[in-house]
């Protein structure tokens, strides 16, 4: 009967040395198993399920497999940084659920799949910063729309797609220094988001230009628009950019408009840089207007200047027509009198030679 019971018991006392692995240290009451610099080459085996957040930073890591991590569905917290990955599979995080907070920066990695995000709904934190990526997919924005920080920073993105911009909704923070960004007419439509998004109360850090050389370490946000003029009948990114830019301005104000009835309008505020944020409700008689945006002015006055000087050319050319009108009556007039007198005179000529040529005639006859 004691054999029994000891072999009954065995497994639960086996337990908590299989479920923590060897090179990691495991804490069962957070619930936290930390890997950081440990040398691995892999992800480790035997994690508990329970596991919410692992720490696998500062180690060799060089890819992540299809489902590499279906031991801890319950993680929420998972980084990854500092590692050499530079492969991930697109069902590499299939399962995870409940994933938060995702940190791959300080990696090798070119590029990302499109179907690696969709498996996660409530990822709110993703850093992807310090790697070689060159874009983004588009589809990979769907698995964007929770997130509230991204991190873009020193990778080689020389733009970023507005339709790719547009699916993060609850983005308040968003890292893009130390890019290769080129600010020519396809780089626009991240100058109108960026409008709108720090309208809204967004924060992004600075964005220098490497290219053209006219614009080379020029922030993009402090760039007027009057030096993307050429774009407007140029380019249809600027044209399609512009439309959008348009579009959701239109919205944004509709829907400020449409909370009033709830009384309190909604106050974001920022925290550090890992996307930490948190809200208030101020009375809306309280709220003032948001002043517009620096860029936004200088366009307006720029269109009130020039409606005014073509208003004084307009009035000048008006000058100078009825000056011409008014002259050209003048010499037709003076043409005609100088024409008359003149065959006023030829007559006045001939009636005096046949006056002569008579004199003579009559002295010889008498």
């Amino acid at each position: 009967m004691r054999v029994a019971v000891v072999w009954a018991l065995f497994p639960l006392l086996l337990a908590p040395s299989l479920a923590c692995p060897k090179e990691c240290t495991c804490n069962s009451n957070t619930k936290v198993v930390d890997c950081r610099g440990r040398g691995l080459y892999d992800i480790p085996r035997r994690l508990h399920p329970d596991t919410q957040e692992l720490y696998l930073q500062d180690n060799r890591i060089r890819g992540l497999g299809s489902m590499a991590f279906r031991d801890i569905p319950l993680v929420r917290i998972l980084d990854l940084s500092n590692n050499s990955i530079s492969t991930i599979s697109p069902t590499a995080l299939l399962g995870l659920r409940t994933l938060q907070r995702l940190s791959l920066a300080h990696n090798s990695l070119r590029e990302l799949d499109k179907r690696l995000l969709g498996p996660v709904r409530s990822l709110s934190h993703l850093d992807l910063s310090h790697n070689s990526l060159g874009s983004l997919p588009t589809a990979i924005g769907e698995g964007l729309r929770n997130v509230s920080h991204l991190g873009l920073a020193h990778n080689r993105f020389i733009r970023l797609e507005r339709s790719l911009l547009e699916n993060l909704e609850h983005i308040n923070s968003i890292t893009l220094r130390g890019n290769p960004w080129r600010c020519d007419c396809q780089l626009i439509g991240l100058k109108l988001w960026l409008e709108t998004y720090l309208f809204k109360g967004g924060a992004v850090d600075e964005i220098l230009c490497t290219q053209p050389d006219e614009m080379k370490n020029r922030d993009l946000q402090k760039i007027p628009y009057q030096l993307f003029h050429t774009c407007m009948t140029t380019s249809y990114h600027y044209l399609f950019a512009n439309i959008q830019h348009l579009e959701s301005d239109r919205l944004l104000r509709g829907h400020a408009h449409g909370n009033h009835p709830s009384g309190h309008t909604h106050h974001v505020t920022m925290g550090d840089s890992g996307g930490g944020g948190g809200g208030g409700n101020v009375p809306e008689c309280e709220a003032k207007q948001k002043q517009r945006p620096v860029n936004l002015r200088h366009a307006i006055a720029t269109v009130i200047i020039t409606g005014v000087v073509c208003g004084i050319v307009c009035l000048m050319m008006l000058a100078a027509a009825v000056y011409g009108c008014a002259y050209a009556a003048i010499m037709a007039k003076y043409q005609r009198e100088l024409k008359k007198n003149e065959e006023l005179a030829a007559a006045q000529g001939a009636d005096h030679a046949t006056a002569d040529e008579k004199e003579p005639l009559e002295n010889a006859i008498a």
